[in-house]
Parts: C-alpha cells; structure tokens; sequence
C-alpha cells in the first residue's frame, strides 16, 4: 500500500480515483437487471438506434445487437469491478483504462460523440477526462494499492 504522496497532483488524482469510481459502481447498480435479462440492453440499443448517426447504426445492427448477451453482462462487471478498483486504489491506471473504453463505446454506440453537444454533456468530456487523467497519470497514489 502506497501511502507517500509523490507529485503535487497525486492527492488530487485519489480523490479523482474515488469519485470517479463511485460514478461507476452506482451505474453498475442500474444495470443490475442487465445480469439477467439482456433484452435490457436490447430495447436500449435500439432506442438508441433511431437518433444516432450511421455509423453508429452500422456498429449497433452489426455488433451492439448481436453480442448484447454477452455485452450485457461485461458491461455490468466492468462497470462494478472498475468502480471498486478504482476505489479501492487497486491497479488504478488499468481500471481506468478499462472504464475509459467502455465510456467511449457507450458514448460511440449512443451517437453523441460525434456532435457538438458532447462537448457541454455532463457525461461526456468530464467523465472522459477524469478517467483518462487516471489511466495516464495515476501511478503511486497516495493510499493506494497500485505502483
């Protein structure tokens, strides 16, 4: 465990670390019900399917749609497991970097990358950002149990 404090940002990036987890756990929570139903999913993709652009339409009749039983549940997990890693503090960078991905295939999927109003979503550039702050520069956080 790494309780030393080793660059003036290091405090700053935990704190980033927990909220940003917490974030991950509590979307994880609602999709609980994903664990045992994809059609959830389903039915979201295909709500999503009507306003995106397309190739986001391409990537959810080729991709999204077909795998939803598996992506449904990795979702869930990654969402979960990130979230408490990056609470924990464990392997922060990876965990990040992992729930940075899954962000931006959402965000791909749902069309909104792709359009101005991305850049004034609360659930776009402020949670893309924090967790690519973590996957880079997240090494030797204070309380934390990755190196």
């Amino acid at each position: 465990m790494t309780f030393s404090v080793e660059g003036s940002g290091a405090g700053g990036l935990r704190v980033l670390s927990l909220f940003m987890g917490v974030f991950l756990i509590s979307m994880g929570f609602g999709k609980l019900d994903w664990l045992t139903d994809s059609g959830l999913l389903t039915a979201e993709l295909q709500g999503w399917w009507e306003g995106a652009p397309a190739l986001s339409r391409w990537y959810i009749d080729t991709v999204a749609i077909p795998g939803a039983p598996l992506f449904a549940r990795l979702v869930l997990f990654g969402e979960l497991a990130s979230g408490a890693a990056l609470v924990a503090g464990f392997r922060v960078r990876l965990a990040a970097g992992v729930a940075l991905l899954m962000v931006l295939n959402f965000h791909f999927t749902m069309g909104v990358i792709l359009h101005w109003a991305y850049l004034t979503n609360g659930y776009g550039l402020p949670v893309v950002g924090g967790l690519a702050a973590l996957a880079l520069g997240a090494r030797r956080l204070p309380f934390s149990f990755s190196r």
